[in-house]
């Protein structure tokens, strides 16, 4: 974060010691250490939520991407189905109009009035 070298520490430590005394600089030292600590965390929560909302938003791209890809492929196989229906039909219409209608005859059904006895017993 800062470029702090080893001889700047050690002359922040001796006017921190001078200004500070060295009945209270234990105390000091404790507390900005926990806000530093307390600095450090906030960033890095900082860092993750950017993080996420990066991922989220590329998610949200490929989610889009493949609802589009989605809709295409519906689109060209409604499409497929529509010309294979309409060729199917076409063919159809093609076969019946070829076959020629039969010509239309009247059968005659016997029924008989009383029931025939199929093997007749023969009196000797």
């Amino acid at each position: 974060m800062f470029d702090v070298g080893f001889s700047e520490l050690v002359v922040i430590a001796v006017v921190a010691l001078v200004v500070i005394g060295p009945e209270r600089l234990p105390k000091v030292a404790r507390t900005a250490g926990h806000l530093l600590g307390r600095l450090q965390r906030y960033v890095n929560d900082v860092k993750s939520d950017i993080s996420r909302e990066m991922q989220l938003d590329e998610l949200k791209k490929l989610q889009a991407d493949m609802q589009q890809s989605a809709r295409s492929l519906e689109t060209s196989v409604t499409s497929e189905m529509q010309s294979a229906q309409q060729s199917l039909n076409q063919t159809a219409q093609s076969v019946t109009d070829e076959v020629k209608p039969l010509p239309v005859t009247e059968v005659t059904v016997l029924v008989p009035a009383a029931p025939v006895d199929p093997l007749p017993i023969q009196k000797v």
